[in-house]
C-alpha cells in the first residue's frame, strides 16, 4: 500500500518501481514449416492441411439418417470417405469443414439419391475399408479433381444429371 509523501518511513520500506520489460518485437510465420492458408502441398497420398477439420467427422453423422447404401456397403467405410472429402474441400478454401461440405461429398459419391448401379459398384469397391485405413481415404480424395471438389452440392446435382453424368465428375483412374 502506497503511502503518502509527508509520514517519515525509511528508505528500505519505500515503494519502489516495477521492472520495466521492453516490447517484445512482432513475430510473422518465416520458418518453413509454417503454413500460409489455403496451401497446397502436392503430391498423392499427401492430404490437404486445413484448421479444425476433425469436425467434419460430427457433420458427417447428421447426414447418415438420409443415406441411400446398397448391399454390402458399410456406414462407417462411408462416413470416414465422404468427411475426409468434406475436410479437402474446406481445406482448398482455407477454412474448417462445414456442412455444406459434407453435403457436396455425399452428393457426389450418390449417398444422398438413389445412384446409378455403375456408380454403386464403383463406390463400393474403392471405399471398402475406409474407416480403417487412411491411405484409403487418401485416394479416394486424390480420384476427385480440385475443380470438382470445389463445387457446391447443387451445382454437382446439376453436372449428374448433365451429359456423361458422374463420369464426367470422377474420371477414372
Amino acid at each position: 500500500m502506497t503511502q503518502p509523501n509527508y509520514v517519515p518511513i525509511s528508505e528500505a520500506d519505500q515503494v519502489r518501481g516495477a521492472l520495466r520489460l521492453r516490447q517484445p518485437p512482432g513475430w510473422k510465420p518465416t520458418r518453413p514449416g509454417e503454413l500460409k492458408f489455403p496451401v497446397s502441398v502436392g503430391g498423392s497420398l499427401r492430404g490437404a492441411p486445413g484448421p479444425d477439420q476433425g469436425f467434419a467427422l460430427h457433420l458427417a453423422q447428421l447426414f447418415e439418417p438420409k443415406l441411400v447404401l446398397a448391399a454390402g456397403e458399410h456406414v462407417p467405410d462411408l462416413m470416414a470417405a465422404c468427411s475426409a472429402q468434406a475436410m479437402r474441400r474446406a481445406a482448398l478454401w482455407g477454412r474448417a469443414p462445414m456442412l455444406g461440405d459434407c453435403e457436396a461429398a455425399l452428393t457426389l459419391w450418390g449417398c444422398l439419391a438413389a445412384a446409378p448401379d455403375d456408380l454403386v459398384g464403383y463406390r463400393k469397391e474403392l471405399f471398402l475399408g475406409a474407416a480403417h485405413d487412411y491411405s484409403v481415404q487418401r485416394r479416394i480424395c486424390d480420384r476427385v479433381p480440385k475443380d470438382v471438389a470445389k463445387l457446391s452440392a447443387a451445382e454437382i446435382r446439376d453436372r449428374l444429371e448433365g451429359p456423361g453424368g458422374w463420369r464426367a465428375l470422377l474420371p477414372a483412374s
